[in-house]
């Protein structure tokens, strides 16, 4: 029997906002997806990368593109880490997303979100009609965060982590059968054509 080689996975954090809360739960996270067999991570974090929000091509953008990109395309699937700033995300991951569109093509993409008492599902439903536009395909299952600042203690661990980890084991699992299915139909047809 043989066994399949690790997945390419990268995660999206979506906020560059000061005092952000998303590397509390990124830190969650990344526990998670490193305990895999099965995954390789990278993380792409709007914070570190300076886009321009106009898509101009300057050399600056060219610079802060060659630092992403190549972490986009070598993706066989994405966890994208979003917040809800006021009933939608926010416009660094925007941008980052406007950014690249065939990075994104026939790969699966889930969700973690965090925020007030919607958790952040309305910053991921509409996440998901951008990424059907881009030919992503979301896995459905996600895991949310409802008043994440109270979820998680002074050292950011999670206070009750039951949940949530029961909700990220089955998003992954999902996310890697995505992976796997999507990766061998692109190695034999490449996706539009």
């Amino acid at each position: 029997m043989t066994t399949n080689p690790r997945l390419n996975l990268t995660l999206v954090l979506g906020s560059n906002r000061d005092g952000r809360f998303g590397p509390v739960v990124a830190d969650w996270l990344l526990g998670h997806l490193r305990q895999r067999d099965d995954l390789t991570v990278r993380v792409v974090d709007p914070a570190d990368t300076d886009l321009p929000t106009s898509l101009a091509r300057t050399p600056e953008a060219a610079d802060a593109l060659a630092r992403v990109t190549p972490k986009l395309s070598a993706a066989d699937a994405f966890v994208v880490l979003t917040p809800e700033y006021n009933h939608s995300f926010p416009a660094a991951l925007k941008n980052l997303v406007d950014w690249h569109y065939t990075e994104w093509r026939a790969k699966p993409v889930a969700f973690v979100s965090y925020g007030g008492l919607s958790g952040g599902l309305r910053a991921v439903e509409q996440l998901r009609q951008v990424f059907a536009e881009l030919h992503a395909v979301t896995v459905r299952d996600t895991v949310s965060f409802p008043n994440a600042g109270g979820s998680f203690d002074a050292d950011g661990r999670l206070k009750d982590p039951t949940g949530p980890d029961t909700a990220a084991k089955t998003m992954l699992d999902q996310l890697v059968w995505w992976a796997t299915a999507l990766k061998e139909a692109r190695e034999r047809r490449p996706y539009g054509d």
